[in-house]
């Protein structure tokens, strides 16, 4: 066969075969590479709801953490050193040392009634100005965030504007306070400042106001003031819950686990490991001065029903016979949640009608 013809039957042939042969394609369809990339995302999900119990148990510092949420600084960028770039022009900042070697950043907003006396002046004129006859508030946070926080800055106007002093500061371990986080702290810087108020302002009325986990300081405090025959004039208490377990079983970080079996031993115990118990409805049976309670019924941070639970416990205590307990409830349509309540205008009547001694002037 010449040669030209059997090229031409090879180049045919080879023809034929890419033709005749079937074509594999390796990709997968659409369909199952989707598939698979959500069967992987499931999985790590699984490994990560697997693995967070397991960390805390291991390492109850970070359930701490969870609690304090002290490295949370919002808003970001605040210079705490100037409340005045916060709205608060008739403020103060400066520090005190609760102990030798750290020191805790306190700030100090005196009534509006004396807002333009204020401008420009210094530490000891604010000093001076707690004897005027306006009342004294020592408020104490909540976690995350700073004394400069936004709703925090918002009820330090309110105050101001009733005719109250607002003495309020970050617990060590937050903002620009020294050292590291623990309710046994908290409540030691607590206690240190309000007995500095104490000794500033003699008989004058002092009150103790906590938000949030702030309440479990307060309720801390006035129980060891109380323990001291020195009780404040009034504790108030606004979105406050019974203990942390309780209030750490109800949280919304919570939920995804509030079912799994050992939830309180993974969780809870790890809370408890570190010291941290802000035992409310024990303290209560303590406390020897008029409890206010303000909360809102939607408040999903702190429900509702942990507020109403220890107004209960304060409206049986021994310790608080023959003195004012009241609880105040925000309806759900006013939409105050959690951090809102400053935002009703009832509150001055409120206080007012609480205690005479709550009243300003």
């Amino acid at each position: 066969m010449p040669c030209g013809t059997t090229n031409g039957l090879v180049d045919v042939m080879g023809h034929a075969e890419s033709q005749d042969l079937p074509h594999y394609n390796s990709t997968l369809p659409p369909s199952l590479g989707m598939a698979g990339r959500v069967k992987r995302i499931l999985l790590w999900i699984l490994v990560l709801y697997i693995c967070i119990p397991v960390l805390v148990k291991l390492c109850p510092s970070v359930q701490a953490k969870l609690v304090f949420l002290n490295f949370v600084r919002m808003p970001y960028f605040v210079d705490l050193k100037r409340p005045a770039d916060q709205g608060l022009n008739h403020t103060i900042n400066y520090y005190l040392e609760p102990e030798t070697g750290f020191k805790i950043g306190v700030w100090h907003t005196v009534p509006a009634q004396l807002w333009a006396e204020a401008q420009g002046k210094d530490r000891e004129w604010y000093d001076a100005m707690l004897l005027s006859p306006h009342p004294v508030i020592l408020y104490l946070h909540g976690n995350a965030g700073t004394r400069g926080g936004d709703h925090r800055v918002q009820l330090y106007k309110a105050l101001s504007s009733f005719g109250y002093h607002v003495v309020t500061f970050d617990y060590r371990g937050w903002g620009d306070s020294d050292g590291s986080p623990s309710e046994q702290g908290m409540t030691a810087d607590s206690l240190f400042v309000y007995l500095r108020l104490k000794h500033t302002i003699s008989k004058k009325p002092l009150y103790v106001w906590g938000h949030s986990l702030g309440t479990g300081v307060a309720t801390n405090l006035v129980r060891r003031l109380s323990d001291r025959g020195s009780p404040p004039d009034a504790l108030v208490l606004e979105s406050p819950f019974t203990n942390i377990r309780e209030e750490a079983r109800s949280h919304p970080f919570s939920m995804v686990y509030r079912y799994l079996p050992g939830f309180d031993w993974f969780f809870l115990d790890a809370i408890t490991a570190n010291d941290i118990r802000f035992a409310s409805d024990e303290n209560v049976n303590y406390i020897s001065c008029p409890v206010l309670i303000l909360h809102a019924e939607d408040d999903s941070v702190v429900p509702f029903h942990l507020g109403k639970k220890l107004y209960n416990a304060a409206a049986q205590s021994k310790s608080l016979s023959g003195h004012k307990v009241q609880f105040v409830p925000f309806p759900s349509s006013l939409a105050y949640k959690h951090k809102f309540i400053y935002r009703s205008p009832e509150l001055p009547h409120i206080l007012r009608y609480h205690s005479t001694r709550l009243a300003p002037g």
